[in-house]
């Protein structure tokens, strides 16, 4: 079997990937990958995008993203339903209010407003009168990524082949064939690393250490019976730490089963929105207290009390949601990893081998970055015009002696 190019990965930056390969004239491409297509995370994400990103080459490149979800919404009659109902930062302090107001003014080409607390209020009663304010970044909302990678799938001409990617085979220094299951072969020149959280393992088979980590995260939906969250609400995000209302009687319980850590104060960052049409009453809801790095497994680490840490974190933000305290709504969590690099930009473009090029280290930003993401790579492997956030967002970065990658989670929720 001959390709013009392999896709190491189904999931949305590799359906991307070959969609944008495809577009740009490259025959026979084929993605391969053990698991169905977007069945991995890619159907875990909160399926949210947003451009408010304090580094103006993440800023870029969510634009562009956002660019083409726009365009292909109008070319798919909205099949993968985009929503601009925004993200709301809000704080119960003032200082952080203030730097809020600092970040509006800065970047003030990326459409945002800062609401003080009687603003806060009227645009959006439902939230805690000790609201200090918050920021409401307005090219921000959420799509179906399924129904997305769907529609990518019926308009483009590349083959999707079910096995795993066991080798990456070399001839006169470049890459020559890719070997599926330890078995089969497929000739190429042109090999994509955008295997998610397996990224780095695939890295291995070219003899490439990838300068990335995971971060388990979860995502917990239910039922909002008593339609606490307006159906039109943002993704509402409560910046603050925060330390919860638990009893005495939960005190000791907790205390009793060794997770004290939930008694004290937990990071900022509880968030969530409303999930679906006008008749859903279905809410979305995430909070990453635990800060978990590991290597991948599956089944994905559990913690039977998410549910009800993340819906007292959110009555912080949404008092009403306290109608709940005593009989939980059914949980369903799921979840998935964050592959990401130390200072937390993706790695998109060219590998130290040639004809070898990678997708990955899209943290929690997969999503939405996927559209860029693809487009990016395809330039980079059909020596397109690269945008000039691409060297800001390739491996070689680390190269550069004026690069000083620190550790970061800014941009990340």
């Amino acid at each position: 079997m001959r390709a013009g190019a392999v896709v190491c990965g189904a999931g949305i930056a590799g359906i991307s990937t070959a969609f944008h390969l495809t577009r740009a004239g490259v025959t026979d491409v084929v993605v391969v990958d053990p698991r169905p297509p977007l069945s991995l995370t890619s159907d875990k994400s909160t399926e949210c995008f947003r451009n408010w990103w304090p580094q103006p080459a993440m800023a870029a490149l969510m634009n562009r993203s956002i660019d083409l979800l726009e365009q292909y919404s109008v070319e798919s009659d909205d099949a993968f339903h985009l929503k601009r109902q925004g993200y709301l930062y809000v704080t119960g302090e003032r200082l952080r209010l203030a730097a809020l107001a600092q970040e509006g003014d800065a970047a003030s080409d990326l459409q945002a407003r800062v609401y003080d607390a009687a603003e806060l209020s009227r645009r959006f009663p439902f939230l805690t009168p000790t609201a200090a304010g918050g920021l409401h970044a307005l090219r921000a909302g959420w799509f179906s990524a399924q129904q997305l990678g769907a529609w990518m799938l019926t308009m483009a001409d590349f083959e999707v082949v079910q096995g795993a990617v066991t080798g990456v085979v070399t001839s006169r220094g470049r890459v020559s064939r890719v070997v599926i299951d330890g078995e089969s072969a497929i000739e190429t020149p042109t090999f994509v690393n955008a295997a998610g959280p397996m990224v780095a393992s695939v890295g291995q088979l070219l003899d490439i250490e990838l300068p990335v980590l995971h971060e388990v995260h979860l995502k917990v939906g239910f039922r909002d019976y008593q339609q606490v969250v307006p159906r039109g609400a943002p993704m509402l995000i409560w910046i603050d730490p925060q330390v919860l209302d638990w009893s005495e009687q939960e005190q000791a319980n907790l205390d009793e089963a060794g997770r004290s850590e939930l008694l004290g104060q937990l990071p900022g960052g509880c968030h969530g929105r409303p999930e679906g049409g006008a008749d859903s009453s279905w809410v979305l809801a995430l909070w990453e207290y635990h800060r978990r790095i590991q290597e991948p497994v599956w089944p994905l680490p559990q913690d039977r009390l998410y549910p009800e840490v993340v819906m007292k974190g959110m009555t912080t933000m949404i008092p009403g949601l306290s109608v709940y305290r005593d009989r939980l709504p059914q949980p369903v969590v799921d979840g998935g990893y964050y592959t990401k690099t130390r200072e937390n930009f993706p790695l998109i473009g060219p590998l130290p081998v040639p004809g070898a090029y990678i997708v990955g280290a899209l943290s929690g930003f997969g999503v939405m970055a996927a559209a860029a993401a693809g487009e990016l790579a395809a330039l980079h492997i059909t020596g397109g015009d690269l945008p000039s956030y691409a060297g800001t967002l390739a491996l070689s970065r680390y190269g550069d002696p004026a690069y000083r990658p620190t550790a970061s989670d800014q941009g990340q929720i």
